[in-house]
């Protein structure tokens, strides 16, 4: 299986799998590369309908360029915690931070927020994040302002005072309880516009009919994250635990 970077050729022939409806573990075997690798290249270039080869690669000519630019700055670059692949890593975040866009969400904020996750403590401090993301503290600032808006970050003091910013174990409870919020505001907001415009009539039967969906879909989700919360705080079996639930030695 080849190494290295994709090449334009291959980018082009990723393209046209794309264009002919090839799932990416079909164009990864004509290409001989791994399934991941088309993911990342696709996720990271548009998504599947967005993706164009010669964009993609000119992309991928500044990041690499970008990179050697950081480096030059910062000669002295930590390794990887856990011996992880530093190129497989940002490739990861440049992924993570593309979907979390196509929610809607800024880029910076987006960006900060992969990096807190990515990171094993779950929190940085503002000069942190802003060498790891080659950016201002003025956009650290800004970023994480929006972020802890949406209750998606919160702040602490470490033992040297200074802040740091941190992803708790429940965000994502807490994302989805203030997503069913919204859909019951919607709803409530559908149901007004049927005394308004007069029961029965066809445009208060739509909304009717939206207030009765938004509802069933903003239950649906407040009783799953409830059922579901405890697995944020699931930590991984040690083999010894392992070993005592399958009676193995």
């Amino acid at each position: 299986m080849p190494g290295g970077r994709l090449t334009q050729q291959e980018r082009r022939q990723i393209a046209l799998g794309l264009a002919d409806g090839l799932a990416y573990a079909e164009i990864a075997r004509r290409l001989d590369r791994p399934t991941s690798t088309i993911t990342r290249e696709v996720m990271r270039n548009g998504g599947p309908t967005d993706y164009r080869a010669d964009s993609a690669h000119r992309a991928t000519e500044r990041r690499a360029h970008r990179r050697r630019q950081a480096a030059r700055r910062e000669p002295q670059v930590s390794p990887q915690a856990h011996g992880r692949d530093d190129e497989a890593v940002r490739a990861y975040e440049e992924m993570f931070t593309t979907v979390l866009m196509r929610t809607g969400m800024p880029k910076m904020m987006s960006r900060v927020l992969v990096c807190l996750y990515t990171t094993d403590a779950g929190s940085l401090t503002a000069s942190e994040l802003a060498r790891h993301l080659q950016v201002s503290p003025a956009s650290i600032s800004k970023a994480v302002a929006f972020l802890e808006g949406q209750g998606l970050v919160r702040r602490e003091r470490d033992g040297r005072r200074r802040e740091r910013y941190v992803v708790d174990d429940d965000i994502w409870y807490q994302a989805m309880i203030a997503d069913a919020r919204g859909t019951a505001d919607l709803a409530e907001a559908a149901r007004q516009g049927v005394g308004v415009l007069g029961p029965s009539t066809p445009a208060a039967t739509r909304l009717e009919n939206i207030a009765r969906f938004v509802d069933f879909i903003g239950e649906s989700i407040s009783r799953a994250a409830e059922q579901a919360r405890e697995i944020l705080h699931t930590k991984p079996e040690t083999d010894s635990a392992k070993t005592r639930t399958t009676g193995t030695t």
